[in-house]
């Protein structure tokens, strides 16, 4: 019989492993396509991390769509947008507007499941207070599940007032331009239920150190339901007319974007 010319023999006789031709291009081959892979691997985490914020951003910003929605449709109800939070009869403060509209949230089981009669912390309302809204929650803000970064403008001059309701009416600013609802910075988060908004608009200046959870702004609804990104650092005379209902003032023509 022909010998293999590919075939060599071992010491003893035995033969050698056979071998075919053109393995070392193979395994090059595959050396490169493995190379190339890593590459791409490479090239798309950076996309990956960056994609990542923005997709968080616009959820945030969906939120707060949503919430707007939400307050609107309870002016339909009810003819007003609710109080910044409901009182018992020696006016200790009971339930948030943020409890007011689960039902215009899709949230009408949770709504259900609280009794408005007594403190959004009571024992009675557990089932509720443990519970998160997703829809309240930033998917960036480093504040924990149940609590929310997206605070009523309450403030002296504001869109809410503490415990009483607010006709659209009475809001005579140009309502393209004037603050409803806005996030805040994680230092002023608190539980959804809560009866309080923390709204220190110091979180605003560049230099205040404030733990945002959008690169430098945070988004804002306004009294037409839209939402923006209002970058820190606006001038003082704009973020009052942005505040005011009935300042007389345009914030459009003091450089708000």
């Amino acid at each position: 019989m022909e010998d293999n010319p590919y075939q060599g023999t071992l010491h003893g006789g035995q033969p050698a492993e056979t071998r075919t031709p053109g393995w070392r291009p193979n395994l090059l081959g595959c050396l490169a396509v493995i190379g190339i892979v890593g590459v791409l691997i490479a090239l798309l985490l950076p996309m990956r991390r960056s994609a990542r914020p923005a997709a968080h951003r616009m959820q945030c910003a969906n939120n707060l769509k949503q919430i707007g929605i939400a307050l609107h449709t309870y002016a339909d109800e009810y003819g007003a947008l609710p109080p910044a939070f409901t009182v018992d009869a020696d006016g200790k403060p009971l339930h948030s507007w943020r409890t007011l509209i689960l039902p215009m949230m899709e949230q009408q089981p949770l709504y259900e499941k609280i009794d408005l009669s007594k403190p959004w912390d009571d024992p009675a309302n557990k089932v509720a207070f443990d519970s998160s809204v997703p829809a309240y929650s930033c998917p960036s803000a480093t504040s924990t599940q149940n609590e929310t970064t997206y605070m009523a403008v309450a403030v002296p001059g504001g869109c809410f007032r503490p415990t009483e309701p607010r006709k659209f009416s009475e809001i005579t600013d140009d309502h393209n331009w004037t603050l409803m609802v806005m996030e805040v910075d994680a230092k002023q988060a608190v539980h959804w239920m809560s009866p309080t908004d923390s709204l220190d608009l110091a979180f605003l200046d560049q230099k205040s150190g404030a733990n945002l959870s959008h690169y430098r702004g945070v988004h804002a609804d306004f009294v037409t339901g839209q939402v923006r990104y209002l970058s820190t650092g606006l001038k003082p005379e704009t973020l009052r007319a942005l505040i005011t209902i009935d300042g007389k003032d345009n914030p459009a023509a003091k450089g708000a974007d």
